[in-house]
């Protein structure tokens, strides 16, 4: 059986921001239990020169359903102002963001196979099928962003495993 547009797109997706929505409720449950302001945490970065955990979040939100909206559209670009949002708001994001991903169906994904969609970027543009878009920029920064959030807050001493990063697996049936 072959994996199809929706398989590498959708189901990874969605896998991974019902990982990101748990994280962020232990990140809440930390702050609580420690009398933690929840807005630090928001503004925290990896290293100075990095974006902050707000960016992350919104970056995971984008280079999901974002993305999937670039392919329909044919074009993806960096959003240029992004919201200031606090933790609640960066939550809500991540849950409404994997709600749009599961109203989408199989055939209208798969149906966008081979559709080429352009990456721009200031003055770039870079030519993508549909699939090498998903597969070698739009994945890899997906993961890449909610890798971030996840150490941000396990930096600051939420207690997180593995487990927690790979959320509900897709077990044989």
């Amino acid at each position: 059986m072959a994996i199809s547009l929706y398989d590498i797109s959708v189901m990874n997706y969605q896998q991974t921001l019902g990982a990101v929505s748990h994280i962020l409720k232990l990140g809440l449950a930390h702050c609580q239990s420690n009398h933690i302001d929840l807005e630090t945490f928001v503004e925290t970065r990896m290293y100075h020169d990095m974006l902050p955990f707000r960016f992350q979040i919104q970056s995971v939100a984008y280079h999901s359903l974002g993305a999937i909206e670039g392919i329909k559209n044919g074009i993806f670009r960096p959003p240029s102002n992004l919201p200031e949002d606090n933790y609640e708001a960066l939550q809500t994001l991540i849950n409404e963001t994997n709600d749009a991903l599961g109203k989408l169906s199989a055939t209208e994904i798969n149906a966008m196979e081979g559709a080429e969609v352009i990456f721009e970027f200031r003055d770039h543009r870079i030519p993508f099928t549909a699939e090498s878009f998903l597969l070698s920029f739009s994945l890899p920064n997906f993961y890449f962003h909610a890798t971030t959030a996840y150490d941000i807050l396990r930096s600051k001493g939420v207690v997180l495993g593995k487990r927690d990063y790979l959320g509900g697996l897709r077990l044989k049936r």
